[in-house]
């Protein structure tokens, strides 16, 4: 009897680890992004500053495009790797016209202290 409820307790206690370690990722700030990115000659290392874009992925843009030039946005989902729900994060910054010009975006800038050094406290 003792067992059984130390192997609950056990699970208990994993469960709402796993629970903590994914609402802590959901409250980390994604990296916002401005700008597009012209899918027709963009490089590896530009497609992989897309949400949900890797660096393999994006090397597997390059050889598709490579391969059958896009001639439409969606074409990009013809590349394993990129479903409907990367597609849906990273249509935004996609065009097929113009420069690249996506770049992340600068956040709010910290005030440092006096010195750029963090003051000590008395103890």
């Amino acid at each position: 009897m003792k067992k059984a409820f130390v192997v609950a307790l056990a699970l208990v206690f994993v469960a709402g680890l796993a629970f903590a370690q994914e609402e802590a990722k959901k409250d980390k700030p994604k990296a916002q992004l401005e700008g597009k990115i012209n899918i027709t000659n963009a490089t590896a290392e530009q497609f992989a500053l897309l949400p949900g874009v890797g660096e393999k992925t994006a090397q597997a843009i390059i050889e598709q495009r490579t391969k059958e030039p896009f001639k439409a946005v969606e074409d990009i989902k013809k590349v394993k790797g990129v479903g409907d729900a990367i597609f849906a994060n990273i249509q935004p910054y996609l065009t097929m016209e113009g420069e690249t010009t996506l770049k992340k975006a600068e956040g709010p800038k910290r005030e440092r202290k006096e010195g750029g050094k963090r003051q000590k406290k008395d103890k």
